[in-house]
């Protein structure tokens, strides 16, 4: 804890004015809403002094802030697609499979498609909630524009996943 009651009122000072996290001697403080502080007493970080505003985090460790600035992606279009699931093998990808179509490594959120460009974020919310994919894979060329599959660490994990009807949300 911080005993020095000068920098502790520099950082509440610097969060008032509408800095969202200051580092200060090698401590993060950050502002914080009451659901914020309650999940960070769960996870057991070490609350400050004044227990509805701060929360201090040594070294390198931060706790996660919604931004005013960086609003949730707009929704631009909404299609009826089928989804399926594939994962990093040789019968269900090329010689590469562990490298996407747009050349970056698989790993969880990527998602293969013929129609939308690479980086096009989408959602799928009947499946997914708020969850946010990106397309960075291709698929076999005769598959549907309106085909969608996810990409899974495990060939069963994908073979589990199946093939759904529901909706993507485009984003911006």
């Amino acid at each position: 804890m911080i005993d020095d009651k000068q920098t502790q009122k520099k950082a509440k000072k610097a969060l008032i004015s509408l800095i969202s996290t200051v580092v200060i001697g090698g401590f993060c403080f950050a502002w914080q809403n009451k659901s914020q502080i309650a999940e960070a007493e769960l996870n057991g970080l070490f609350l400050g002094p004044n227990q509805d505003e701060l929360v201090i985090l040594q070294k390198n460790s931060l706790a996660h802030i919604s931004n005013p600035t960086d609003p949730q992606p707009e929704v631009i279009q909404k299609i009826s697609v089928i989804i399926t699931a594939y994962s990093s093998t040789i019968q269900e990808t090329d010689d590469t499979p562990y490298v996407t179509a747009a050349g970056t490594m698989v790993r969880d959120g990527i998602v293969a498609n013929n129609y939308l460009p690479f980086g096009t974020k989408i959602r799928i919310p009947e499946l997914y909630g708020d969850k946010i994919f990106v397309i960075e894979d291709r698929m076999n060329w005769q598959k549907s524009n309106y085909h969608f599959d996810i990409w899974f660490p495990s060939y069963n994990e994908a073979l589990n996943f199946g093939a759904k009807r529901t909706y993507v949300e485009i984003l911006e």
